[in-house]
């Protein structure tokens, strides 16, 4: 494939190119463009310039001055954004699959503030990697006014973000729990903080959100959600943050896999981190004599459509993954569960808008609209056919700035 890409100092191809690099003016012309709100433009342009996406147009737009990127035969999408992951100290080698498969913003899930906030750190002084979003651990085994000062002291820190907040699944959550719950909720709304719950029974995620909870970090994976249940999502604005694939099963390899991440070839059923499924899924729901079911691969996708339903406006479900396997293995996991209930344009949306709204970013990544961050990707194919066409990521930028370039 010909493509024209000239830098003003330095070509980089097949590479990664440090963070530190200054946000370049880009043109990208000839590109499919899914902008992420709907819209696909089969051949356009966007200009950038100072990070920020100044208009994204149908054909041809001037580009004199401009770092000219030639798209013909690619398509432009607004890099992926992951709710739940957990990223909380840096590892070189996940960084690097974090972004070359197309994520350019990761909300950390969990673990100490200080680390959290050392690797966004790091990422933002020039260190490879996406965006991160700081959290903060916050439990429930303390008292309401314990829980109160510890937003308090998350604030101080400049964290936007709880980690993950673990309720009780079954029978439900205690009262103890949502007391707590009610405690840090109340706290975080003073100081602009978002709480994060991780509810995986609908009951669970009922009472979290009648605690005024309203971002839910994964889907329920113990038992159907009813329309009543969906609806009450809907009717309080709340998102939940995917997790769609968590008990979905495996067989041989993922076609994304790198080979030392491929599992044999010996028609074994697998979890996703390679044991035997369905007894190696995490907290497995169980049969009265103990055996693994495998129900939660079911649950998940039916609760996923029917959240999704209880919302004409569909931002009822978002993206995360909680996986730390290779990043473009992961991605391929997600999306085939996905592709079940969902559409392709569905499927955008979630992993683009409705994942950028659940960050708190919605007015800045997740669409290619001007005014936003020229959070870029170019995919070697066309994603409006299927998900396989996703995993084909060959250049990213991230505020304008050419982070890979695998072409």
């Amino acid at each position: 494939m010909k493509t024209n890409f000239v830098f003003a100092c330095v070509v980089v191809v097949g590479s990664i190119a440090p963070n530190t690099a200054r946000a370049q003016d880009v043109a990208i012309t000839n590109a499919r463009i899914i902008v992420g709100s709907g819209q696909v433009i089969d051949s356009g342009t966007i200009v950038v310039r100072g990070g920020k996406i100044v208009s994204v147009t149908a054909g041809a737009a001037p580009t004199q001055g401009l770092t000219i990127i030639d798209a013909k035969g690619m398509s432009a999408m607004p890099g992926f954004i992951d709710g739940h992951k957990h990223v909380n100290n840096y590892d070189a080698a996940q960084m690097k699959s974090l972004i070359e498969a197309g994520y350019t913003t990761v909300l950390a899930g969990g673990g100490p503030a200080e680390a959290n906030i050392a690797l966004r750190d790091r990422i933002e002084k020039g260190e490879i990697g996406p965006r991160v979003i700081a959290s903060g651990q916050i439990n429930l085994r303390q008292t309401p006014a314990e829980a109160r000062a510890a937003v308090q002291d998350l604030a101080k820190k400049g964290i936007k973000h709880t980690g993950e907040i673990g309720l009780t699944p079954e029978p439900a959550p205690p009262q103890s729990e949502i007391e707590v719950l009610k405690a840090i909720v109340d706290e975080a709304k003073k100081v602009g903080i978002r709480v994060n719950v991780h509810a995986v029974s609908s009951p669970a995620m009922v009472a979290a959100i009648d605690a005024g909870v309203t971002r839910l970090v994964h889907l329920p994976n113990k038992d159907f959600t009813t329309y009543d249940q969906a609806e009450r999502v809907a009717q309080t604005g709340s998102i939940v943050a995917g997790l769609i694939a968590f008990g979905a099963p495996n067989v041989d390899t993922l076609s994304a896999a790198p080979a030392a991440v491929q599992w044999p070839k010996d028609n074994t059923v697998r979890f996703r981190d390679g044991k035997p499924w369905p007894e190696a899924i995490a907290g497995a729901n169980r049969d009265p004599k103990g055996r693994a079911t495998g129900t939660e691969a079911g649950y998940t996708i039916v609760n996923a459509r029917r959240i999704w339903d209880a919302d004409p406006n569909h931002q009822t479900i978002s993206y995360s993954t909680d996986q730390n396997a290779a990043d473009l293995v992961v991605l391929e996991h997600e999306l085939k569960s996905y592709s079940i209930v969902f559409s392709m344009a569905d499927i955008h949306r979630i992993i683009g808008i409705n994942a950028a709204r659940y960050v708190g970013m919605a007015d800045q990544i997740g669409t290619l609209e001007a005014g936003k961050l020229a959070d870029i990707i170019l995919i070697d194919g066309n994603p409006t056919l299927n998900i396989y066409e996703m995993l084909k990521t060959k250049v990213v930028l991230k505020e304008g700035t050419v982070v890979i370039d695998k072409r």
